[in-house]
């Protein structure tokens, strides 16, 4: 191999829209801005919501409003390189850039895995030691645990991403996707990446596979505690306490698990696929967690209804 043809530090990479798919690329920006449009207003406006009612001044509601934050990260981190492909037809983007934007995306990936082990913890004291919630779950112990929630995606992302500039790149600089991501951006590297792919792998079991057990197990427990109630009534109203948080639980992990399959055993598998999974584990859940619990959380269809002055007795509507 050529010296000219490696450099220690590749100043630009080539993102990659929809191969194959440019003829109809005018309906698939329309599709994406709308998917952009929902995941950002709707995300803010669950933000409003919490902080204009007082009635969801509470430790569950301060969780919800960690997700939607995290949500709002994850869709603006993709946003800048999404649609300017779309809009100006710009696919190149200088690998600082690179870096800051897989910094955030992977960053608000695991804050929202964070989020959502929380937020499970949270239903597991509210079903299982009902009367100690107040005590155990408090505004106090909330800031704290999301502090630990912020700080603990970019701590653990920021080395494995600062190191992707020590690596000398040769060849193609075309990324697959219409963003950045880590697993992919290492594979341009013409150098031993063992250790960029062994704490890569690491990061992910010990942060997003060990949140999904714990989870997992909370809800084993959940389900345990529902199953001894009296009456069906009971067991119902108590495990729709759970359905909003369940469905956001699924919605982020289906998705984060299959891309992670997909790259660590599907190199032969079309790049559609690759693609498609992508895409979904990125875009899907920030816009669908607001909808689900705009949806399935009464509270929140309540003070929706409040501000929007569908209610005229907002004291009422909480009755």
């Amino acid at each position: 191999m050529h010296l000219s043809n490696i450099t220690q530090f590749s100043p630009v990479l080539y993102l990659t829209g929809f191969p194959g798919l440019e003829t109809i690329e005018q309906w698939i920006f329309i599709f994406f801005f709308l998917m952009y449009l929902v995941a950002i207003s709707g995300n803010c406006f669950i933000l409003i919501i919490i902080k204009t009612s007082p009635r969801l001044h509470k430790p569950m509601y301060y969780l919800l409003s960690f997700l939607a934050f995290t949500d709002l990260g994850l869709s603006v981190s993709t946003l800048p390189t999404t649609m300017g492909i779309f809009w100006f037809n710009s696919r190149d983007i200088y690998f600082g850039a690179c870096q800051i934007q897989m910094l955030c995306i992977h960053s608000f990936s695991f804050m929202e895995s964070s989020v959502l082990l929380v937020m499970s913890f949270d239903r597991f004291v509210a079903i299982c030691h009902p009367l100690r919630y107040s005590v155990i779950i408090t505004g106090q112990r909330v800031v704290r645990a999301g502090l630990v929630v912020i700080l603990r995606g970019p701590v653990a992302t920021v080395p494995i991403v600062l190191l992707l500039r020590t690596f000398p790149y040769c060849g193609s600089r075309v990324l697959s996707h219409s963003f950045c991501l880590h697993q992919e951006v290492i594979h341009l590297a013409c150098t031993d990446t063992t250790f960029n792919n062994l704490y890569g792998l690491s990061l992910v079991v010990f942060t997003v596979m060990l949140d999904l057990v714990l989870i997992a197990l909370s809800y084993g427990v959940i389900l345990h505690t529902v199953a001894r109630l009296a009456s069906k009534e009971e067991r119902l109203r108590a495990f729709q306490t759970c359905t909003s948080h369940l469905c956001a639980v699924l919605v982020f992990f289906v998705p984060m698990v299959g891309l992670s399959l997909v790259h660590r055993f599907g190199k032969h598998a079309p790049p559609a696929v690759h693609l498609l999974m992508a895409n979904v584990y990125l875009f899907v859940p920030p816009m669908l967690n607001p909808i689900i619990y705009s949806i399935k959380t009464k509270e929140i269809r309540h003070a929706i209804s409040n501000l929007l002055g569908l209610r005229k007795a907002g004291a009422e509507s909480w009755s």
